[in-house]
């Protein structure tokens, strides 16, 4: 099984809630095929780079999972096919992406912590 990280991008005319169907749409077609969800983050309402389809913001979320690569694929896929996605690119992570990841997460777990001792 093969690391993957994946960041998507869902167009801002979405309501909160629409958001967060689709997010967990994906959510359970990757536990679905097998796929072991790592983290996943939610990015929130983020201004584009260059409009996309004429919009200038959107949703982004990051999906960090552990599975076979035939599910790539498919998960791409499916993407495709849903009108809600601006953008989408996965990547497959090395043992230094991994590690840095964990790294990451592991310092914002201690920031959180921190602030909670200082309220």
């Amino acid at each position: 099984m093969n690391q993957y990280e994946t960041v998507f991008i869902l167009t801002p005319v979405l309501s909160e809630d629409q958001m967060k169907e689709a997010v967990k749409k994906y959510e359970g077609y990757l536990k679905q095929n097998g796929a072991k969800i790592v983290h996943q983050e939610n990015w929130g309402l983020r201004k584009l780079a260059y409009p996309i389809q004429k919009k200038s913001t959107g949703f982004y979320h990051v999906f960090e999972y552990k599975t076979e690569g035939t599910l790539i694929a498919k998960l791409e896929t499916a993407f495709k096919r849903d009108e809600r996605m601006l953008r989408f690119l996965t990547v497959k992570l090395d043992k230094h992406a991994i590690a840095y990841n964990e790294k990451k997460r592991h310092k914002k777990k201690e920031e959180k912590t921190e602030e909670t001792k200082e309220s």
